[in-house]
C-alpha cells in the first residue's frame, strides 16, 4: 500500500513541523529536566489544532483521520518527545471518553482536551503487574447511587497532573480475567485521591507515578461502557495508540539521524569528512532504511484503522519493534558523535532515555509478540501450547 498524504494532511504536518521546530526544539532538554508538562504549551498546541484532530467535530475535534494524528505526533516528537505525549493521550483518552463516557461528560471534557486546557489520564496498571492488565485488584463497590473505589494505580502518565482519569476497576468480584472489569471517569479533585510521581530516568515531564483511591465516590453516570464488560470494549483503542507510539519513537530517532548526517559531513578525520568512511556512513544508511520501513508500517496500520479493517497485529508490531529499534538507532548516533556525543550538550542521551520507557509502557515486547501470535493462530492454540508445556513439567 502506497502512502501519500492528502493536501489537508500535508497542511497539518507542516503546521506541526513549523511549531515543533520553532517553539519546541531549542528547549527540549531544558523541559525534559522538569517534572511537569508546560500547560501554556498545551494550550498553544490546542489552538493550532494539534491535539486530537481525529476526535469528532461535535466535541471540538476536526473529525480528521488516524493518519493525520500520526503525521502530527511524528513531527512533535522530532522536536520534543515528551510534548508528543500530549497528542498521544489527547487522541487515546479523548477518543475513549467521546465514545464510551456519558454524553454530558464527553461534552464537558473532550473539547477541553482538544483545546489543551485539560489532560485525561489512564488508570490501568497496578503494582502487582502491568502486563496482566485484566487481573485488577482495585475494587469498585456499590454505594447508594454510585460506587466507591479503593486501591492503587501505578505507572500512570501525568499521575499528579491529570485533571481526570479513566480508572479500570473490578466490579464483578475476584478474578484474573477481563470479565467483571468496569471503567469509571474520575475527576482527580475528588476527595480520597492522593498521587505521587516517580523520578524516572526519562520522560520526566510526563510525570509517571501512582494514584491511591481511598473510598472515592463516583456516581453511576461516571461508569463508562457496560458494567463488567468495559475491558475488552475500551481496550480496542490501544490498537490506535500503539501505532502512534511507534511514530513518537520514530520522530525522535529521525531527529538524531538527521543531526548525525550533518555532523559527519562537518567533522574531519585523517584529512577527510567522517561521512567518507563506510564505517560511519553505512550505519546511518541502515538507520534510514529502518526508519523508512517502520514509518510505512505505522501509517499502514493507521490506514487500516481509517478503513475499519482489523489492525491489532500490525499495531502490536509497531509497539514492540519501533521503541527497540529506535533506541538502537539513537544509541548508534550517540556513538558516531564520539566523546562529544557522551556529553549532555547534545540531546541523544535524552532521546534514548525517553524512548526507552516505551519498551515497557503500554505493553512489553513479549506481550506484543503474544498478541501477534494470537492474531495469527488464535487464542485457543496459544492456550493449548501453554497447557502442554505445563503438563511436561
Amino acid at each position: 500500500m502506497h502512502f501519500q498524504p492528502t493536501e489537508d494532511q500535508q497542511a497539518f504536518r507542516e503546521t506541526a513541523e513549523r511549531f515543533a521546530r520553532e517553539k519546541l526544539a531549542d528547549k527540549y532538554q531544558e523541559r525534559a529536566a522538569q517534572h511537569r508538562i508546560d500547560r501554556d504549551m498545551l494550550r498553544e498546541m490546542g489552538a493550532l489544532g494539534l491535539i486530537g484532530p481525529d476526535l469528532p467535530e461535535k466535541f471540538g475535534g476536526m473529525g480528521e483521520s488516524s493518519v493525520t494524528a500520526g503525521l502530527i505526533i511524528e513531527q512533535i516528537a522530532y522536536a520534543d518527545f515528551n510534548a508528543s505525549y500530549v497528542q498521544l493521550l489527547g487522541s487515546l483518552m479523548g477518543g475513549m471518553v467521546a465514545q464510551h463516557a456519558s454524553p454530558d461528560i464527553a461534552q464537558e471534557w473532550v473539547p477541553k482536551v482538544v483545546a489543551g486546557e485539560k489532560v485525561i489520564g489512564l488508570g490501568l496498571t497496578e503494582p502487582r503487574g502491568g502486563s496482566d492488565a485484566a487481573g485488577l485488584q482495585l475494587k469498585a463497590e456499590r454505594s447508594g447511587k454510585g460506587w466507591k473505589l479503593n486501591g492503587e494505580k501505578t505507572s500512570m502518565s501525568f499521575s499528579e497532573q491529570a485533571d481526570a482519569t479513566v480508572v479500570f476497576a473490578r466490579t464483578g468480584g475476584p478474578g484474573t480475567t477481563s470479565r467483571g472489569v468496569s471503567a469509571f471517569f474520575v475527576d482527580m479533585k475528588e476527595k480520597g485521591i492522593s498521587c505521587t510521581h516517580f523520578d524516572d530516568i526519562g520522560t520526566k515531564p510526563v510525570g509517571r507515578g501512582s494514584a491511591f483511591f481511598d473510598d472515592v465516590y463516583v456516581p453511576d453516570e461516571c461508569m463508562m461502557a457496560v458494567q463488567d464488560r468495559a475491558f475488552g470494549t475500551i481496550m480496542s483503542g490501544f490498537d490506535f495508540s500503539r501505532a502512534l507510539i511507534g511514530l513518537e519513537c520514530l520522530g525522535a530517532a529521525q531527529a538524531s539521524v538527521d543531526e548525525t548526517w550533518a555532523y559527519v559531513q562537518e567533522r574531519h578525520a585523517f584529512g577527510t569528512p567522517l561521512a567518507q568512511f563506510q564505517g560511519v556512513s553505512f550505519p546511518l544508511a541502515e538507520a534510514e532504511t529502518q526508519l523508512t520501513m517502520m514509518r510505512q508500517l505505522c501509517f499502514y496500520t493507521l490506514g487500516l484503522r481509517d478503513s475499519d479493517q482489523p489492525h491489532t497485529a500490525q499495531a502490536a508490531m509497531c509497539k514492540w519493534y519501533l521503541p527497540k529499534t529506535c533506541c538502537e538507532i539513537i544509541h548508534q548516533c550517540l556513538i558516531l558523535h564520539g566523546h562529544y556525543g557522551y556529553t549532555t550538550d547534545l540531546p541523544h542521551h535524552q532521546r534514548y532515555n525517553d524512548v526507552l520507557g516505551l519498551q515497557i509502557g503500554d505493553g512489553t515486547a513479549q506481550i506484543q509478540k503474544l498478541v501477534i501470535a494470537r492474531e495469527k493462530v488464535g487464542r485457543m492454540a496459544i492456550q493449548y501450547d501453554q497447557r502442554a508445556n505445563e503438563a511436561k513439567k
